[in-house]
């Protein structure tokens, strides 16, 4: 019994392990950029965005408003504003795991005038909803459809009973390294945790 729950508990552990980490710098060189501009993950993957300068957000939207939160079927998920100091040497990070390798994600930052800038992310775009074309889109958008601004938020992740593409998990790190996660990444820390506490 205790290795049959042992097995299981390093099953679960390798396999959250196994999954890739795509970091994501934003603002890198105080530009108006996502870095790299778009990633292909798979189910379980983490997106990782460390913010380098700045005020920049991670706001998920459609690839039919690129410069707009995401509010339909549901409200998207958002980093809130992450201000970075000059000269700063630690960066605050937040993430997501993808949950549905088959959808492509929107992304941008909604501080005024970055998202019409070109200043958008993707996950998982395809033939039919390219980068290049979400980015087109965004450029070509108005500042008045942004909602933006420059106000001060936490990071929020996935809203009280969500699920699937339009919610993942979410966590955050903010520059001294404290880290808080939301979501799934919560229930499968706190499962895994748990399980290994009752092994000792």
């Amino acid at each position: 019994m205790l290795f049959s729950t042992f097995a299981a508990v390093f099953a679960s552990v390798v396999a959250v392990s196994a999954q890739t980490q795509h970091l994501i710098v934003v603002g890198g060189n105080s530009t108006l950029t996502f870095s790299p501009t778009s990633v292909n993950a798979s189910v379980g993957d983490t997106v990782a965005f460390q913010f380098q300068s700045k005020n920049h957000t991670v706001t998920q939207s459609t690839f039919a408003a690129p410069c707009a939160n995401m509010t339909t079927p549901t409200e998207g998920i958002d980093s809130g504003f992450q201000a970075v100091a000059a000269g700063a040497t630690s960066f605050p990070q937040w993430s997501f795991n993808v949950t549905n390798a088959t959808t492509p994600l929107w992304f941008y930052c909604r501080q005024t005038g970055h998202c019409e800038a070109g200043m958008v992310f993707a996950v998982n775009p395809n033939a039919a909803k390219t980068f290049s074309a979400f980015q087109a889109a965004a450029m070509a958008s108005s500042s008045s459809a942004s909602a933006g601004g420059s106000a001060s938020a936490s990071a929020t992740g996935n809203p009280s009973g969500s699920s699937g593409a339009a919610y993942p998990s979410a966590s955050s790190t903010n520059a001294n390294g404290a880290v808080r996660y939301s979501g799934s990444a919560a229930v499968a820390l706190a499962v895994i945790g748990l399980s290994v506490a009752a092994l000792l």
